[in-house]
């Protein structure tokens, strides 16, 4: 177990310099300087930067906006436990931007975002349960039940600090 933690803190501090470039150039509106930092970190499947990726293409935050590549990248980023892309996620199935609407995509994902913010993002965690509540009131008891989860691939445990919240759109 500490092996892995020493793995994982290891791998922040080789991408901890661009995300935090990424980071200040977001904050500063550069949104073409952000996406040539974020680029590259999400194909080599940093999480963190997947998920900010997915946000600038839900949002068209340098690039016209394409919930279509939006859906892309928070997907790779949830698959690897990432709480803010599964929110996010959730928020598209359930207003089916970049997919066919789906309530129990929706639910799962939700689901899975409210598990894995951590107990210091009791907020976050709370704008999930509720997004799940709301998407689950729309739904039949034997819908809910009968549902069919498929489980992302990947770990599912939360682990990244995402500098960036989802607020859907």
């Amino acid at each position: 177990m500490l092996a892995v933690a020493i793995l994982i803190a290891m791998a922040a501090g080789v991408v901890a310099g661009p995300l935090e470039d990424a980071r200040a150039a977001y904050q500063r509106g550069e949104y073409t300087t952000t996406l040539g930092l974020l680029r590259p970190l999400a194909d080599q499947g940093i999480a963190m930067a997947q998920f900010n990726l997915g946000l600038m293409y839900n949002l068209g935050q340098g690039v016209q906006q394409n919930y279509a590549e939006a859906l892309k990248w928070f997907r790779k980023a949830a698959d690897q436990g990432n709480a803010n892309a599964q929110y996010g996620l959730a928020t598209m199935y359930g207003l089916g931007q970049g997919t066919p609407q789906n309530y129990m995509q929706a639910l799962m994902w939700y689901n899975l975002a409210a598990s894995n913010f951590p107990a210091n993002e009791k907020e976050r965690r709370d704008k999930a349960i509720k997004g799940r509540d709301l998407v689950s009131a729309k739904m039949t008891p034997a819908q809910i039940a009968g549902g069919e989860y498929h489980q992302p691939q990947g770990r599912m445990a939360q682990s990244d600090s995402q500098w960036n919240n989802y607020e859907g759109r």
